[in-house]
């Protein structure tokens, strides 16, 4: 069983910021792709920032200069370090995983539950 645990939520006024932390435990083979989404009330979920297993990454025309993610691939862990929050931030925020699981050779997407954000202005 895999599983994807982020922590790190919160409410914050505006101008603040918020690290969020995503963990993947579990019979992992290989973890490539580690990525940050986000659904906001009404919204479709839309991705936020995303770091590949060759080190690139790639952010939100939204987020771009104001949130930075990084990847711990020791601890199999990737961070959202937020910045500057505006309200339009306010989302639950997801985290992703495309990873191989052990003693398989399919490239899997998984999903963890979501830590709400609420930036109030």
């Amino acid at each position: 069983q895999v599983q994807l645990v982020e922590s790190g939520g919160g409410s914050v006024q505006a101008g603040g910021s918020l690290r969020l932390s995503c963990a993947a435990s579990g019979s992992i083979f290989r973890i490539n792709t580690m990525a940050w989404y986000r659904q906001g009330s009404g919204n479709q979920r839309e991705l936020v920032a995303k770091f590949t297993s060759v080190g690139t990454t790639n952010y939100a025309d939204s987020v771009k200069g104001r949130f930075t993610i990084s990847r711990d691939n020791a601890k199999n862990t990737v961070y959202l370090q937020m910045d500057s929050l505006k309200s339009e931030d306010t989302a639950v925020y997801y985290c992703n995983a495309e990873l191989v699981p052990s003693g398989s050779i399919l490239n899997m997407r998984y999903w963890g539950k979501g830590t709400l954000v609420t930036v109030s202005s």
